[in-house]
C-alpha cells in the first residue's frame, strides 16, 4: 500500500516514521486510560489536592514533603468521611496513582510536541496534516485543564469522589484525541481510503463503543458495579425496578445507579452484536483485509466476557482495570476495521 496520497501534508519519506511515532502517541494514551482507570477504582483521585503542571511534576522526595502532602489531604472530606485513620504508609499508595496518573499525561505531551515540532520544523509534516495534529495537541491540553476541572469536584463539601460527568467527560475527551491519533496514524501508514457503505458501517460501529465507553464512566463514577451482581437479569428481572426513581425522568440516565448499570449492560451487548454483524456482512468481501474486519467481533466477546467477569466478581481491580483497557482495544479494532472497510465492496 502507498502511503498517504497528499504530498502538501507530509512528505512521502517521512510518512512512515510520522506514522508509527503517533502509533507510540496513541499506545500511551491506551496506557494513560488503564493507569486513570486503576486511579479511580483505588479512590486515589483526590490525593493530590493541587494542580501544579510545573512543580508538581516530582513527588515528595523527603519525610517532610511526605508530611506536608498528607496534611494537604487530611483537609479535604474524602478522608473525613472514607479515610480517617489512614496512615503515612496507606497514604502514599493512593498518592502514587494520582501522580502517576499526572506524570505519564505530561510524559504524552512531551513526547508529542517535540517530534511533531520537529516535523514541521523540517518540513516533513505540513499544510491539512500539521493543522490536524496541531489540533490534537490543543485537545490534549484541552485533557489537562478538564482533569483538574474533575478533581476539583471532589474537594468541595461532604464529597468523597470526583462528580461521575465530569469523570465520563475526561474519559471521553481521552478516547476522542486517542481515536484521532490513531485514524491519522492509519492514513499515513496504510494510505488513505474512500468512502464505502463498510467504512460507514465500520464507523458507526466506533460510535457505539465509545458511547459504551462513556456509559462504563457512569458505571464506575457512581460504583454502580457494586450494586446488582447478576448477570443477565438484576433483581431477577429483566428490566429492574427503581429505573425511574429519579425526577425529572432523564436524570436517570446520568444519575441514578440502577439505570446507569442496566443501560451499560445493553449498550455492550449491542456493540457485541453491532461487531459480530459487523463481520458477518462486510469480512467475507474483504480479502486481504478479512482479519480486520473479523478483528472487532473477537474483541467484542472478549470485552463482553470480562464485562460480565468484573461484575459477577463484585468489581475485583485486575478485572476491571483488564475491562477498561478492553473498552480501548475494541474502539482500536473498530477504527482499524472502518479503515480497511474503505477498500471494501459487496460482491454482486
Amino acid at each position: 500500500m502507498t502511503a498517504i496520497a497528499l504530498p502538501h501534508d507530509v512528505v512521502r519519506p517521512a510518512a512512515r516514521a510520522v506514522g508509527i511515532w503517533l502509533l507510540v502517541c496513541a499506545g500511551m494514551i491506551f496506557a494513560m486510560v488503564v493507569i486513570g482507570g486503576i486511579t479511580r477504582l483505588t479512590e486515589s483521585g483526590l490525593s493530590i489536592v493541587e494542580w501544579r503542571p510545573v512543580t508538581g511534576t516530582l513527588p515528595p522526595l523527603n519525610e517532610a514533603q511526605w508530611l506536608a502532602e498528607f496534611e494537604k489531604y487530611r483537609q479535604i472530606d474524602q478522608y473525613r468521611l472514607l479515610n480517617a485513620g489512614m496512615s503515612l504508609d496507606e497514604f502514599k499508595v493512593i498518592f502514587f496513582w494520582e501522580w502517576f496518573h499526572r506524570f505519564w499525561g505530561r510524559m504524552i505531551g512531551l513526547v508529542f510536541f517535540v517530534p511533531f515540532a520537529w516535523f514541521v520544523w523540517t518540513g516533513a509534516v505540513r499544510g491539512t496534516l500539521a493543522l490536524k495534529l496541531a489540533g490534537i495537541f490543543a485537545l490534549g491540553g484541552l485533557q489537562g485543564f478538564i482533569g483538574w476541572w474533575m478533581v476539583a469536584s471532589g474537594l468541595r463539601e461532604n464529597m468523597i469522589a470526583v462528580s461521575h460527568l465530569r469523570l465520563a467527560t475526561h474519559l471521553g475527551l481521552a478516547m476522542i484525541i486517542f481515536a484521532s491519533i490513531l485514524w491519522v496514524a492509519l492514513d499515513l501508514l496504510r494510505g488513505a481510503r474512500a468512502a464505502s457503505p463498510a467504512r460507514t458501517a465500520g464507523l458507526a460501529l466506533a460510535a457505539l463503543v465509545f458511547l459504551t465507553t462513556v456509559a462504563g464512566a457512569f458505571v464506575a463514577g457512581l460504583d454502580a458495579g457494586m450494586t446488582h451482581n447478576t448477570f443477565p437479569l438484576m433483581d431477577g428481572r429483566l428490566f429492574p425496578p427503581g429505573y425511574f426513581d429519579l425526577q425529572p425522568a432523564w436524570r436517570n440516565v446520568f444519575d441514578n445507579v440502577v439505570a446507569v448499570q442496566f443501560n451499560h449492560r445493553w449498550l455492550g451487548i449491542a456493540s457485541a452484536l453491532a461487531a459480530c454483524a459487523f463481520a458477518w456482512r462486510w469480512a467475507r468481501h474483504a480479502g486481504a483485509d478479512r482479519m480486520w474486519l473479523l478483528a472487532p467481533a473477537l474483541a467484542a466477546m472478549g470485552q463482553a466476557t470480562l464485562g460480565v467477569a468484573t461484575l459477577l466478581a463484585w468489581v475485583p481491580l485486575p478485572l476491571a482495570a483488564a475491562h477498561q483497557a478492553g473498552a480501548v482495544v475494541l474502539l482500536s479494532t473498530a477504527l482499524a476495521a472502518a479503515h480497511a472497510a474503505g477498500a471494501v465492496q459487496p460482491r454482486r
